[in-house]
């Protein structure tokens, strides 16, 4: 009857409701600050090329992550449709992170490379001219919206801020060819941004058009990197992916 008492007693009550929470909390928090890092170091992981970002922003913008998540459970079932489990390494660049909490439509944490370019813009244009089931709404204006990246610099310095090692200097520059190597730290160093969003455009054309850079091209290069940075080869020993 003790727990009567208490449950009747608001004032102390609220005093052990607090003192539970400080102990949970407490047991949840305090090993974080004796851990050198939270998230494993896991090879290939990059931040986002100024190409990349500005499609990830489209894709934000467009409400995607209303219907798609971008992590695979460690689960057998999981693993069998998308591949291996996602890791939490490869979301260390996303903020915010596409995790998702529903699926009308697949996972795409996997889904770069998967498809053609040529699929996946016709995928965005007329989703059911290439799945009849398809639920997902037709985004024909991305082929022929002018992609606006006059602010990209601004965007990668706000991401900065955030933690993400975009460069500004050429100590930060080189820092990044250690850590990532000279082809991609030149993608990384914001006072480039413009000439290596076009330049990986062009070099790639991903909707086809040549005659512009379009919010296509940004929208299909971000689901094209997604799942590519890991090696997943090197978990092969791992026993969710010998069900792929």
């Amino acid at each position: 009857m003790k727990h009567d008492k208490i449950e009747r007693n608001l004032g102390i009550l609220a005093i052990l409701t607090m003192l539970a929470i400080s102990a949970g909390g407490m047991v949840e928090i305090v090993p974080l600050f004796f851990i050198k890092e939270t998230v494993e170091k896991v090879e290939g992981v990059r931040p986002y090329t100024p190409l990349e970002l500005r499609g990830r922003d489209i894709y934000i913008r467009e409400g995607c992550y209303l219907c798609h998540s971008q992590m695979i459970r460690p689960f057998r079932d999981e693993a069998l449709r998308y591949g291996h489990y996602s890791l939490a390494a490869e979301s260390k660049y996303d903020h915010p992170f596409q995790w998702g909490s529903k699926r009308t439509g697949p996972d795409l944490a996997r889904v770069g490379n998967k498809y053609s370019n040529e699929w996946q813009t016709q995928h965005l244009i007329a989703p059911r001219s290439l799945v009849p089931q398809s639920v997902m709404p037709n985004y024909p204006w991305l082929i022929k919206n002018a992609l606006d990246y006059s602010d990209i610099q601004k965007r990668m310095l706000a991401l900065r801020t955030t933690g993400v090692p975009y460069s500004n200097s050429q100590a930060e520059y080189e820092r990044n060819v250690t850590e990532f190597g000279a082809d991609v730290a030149k993608q990384l160093h914001i006072p480039d941004a413009e000439k290596n969003l076009i330049g990986q455009e062009q070099l790639n054309n991903y909707d086809g058009k040549a005659d512009q850079v379009t919010e296509m091209d940004a929208l299909v290069s971000y689901l094209q990197v997604l799942g590519t940075m890991v090696d997943f080869k090197k978990y092969a020993d791992d026993e969710f992916v010998k069900y792929r």
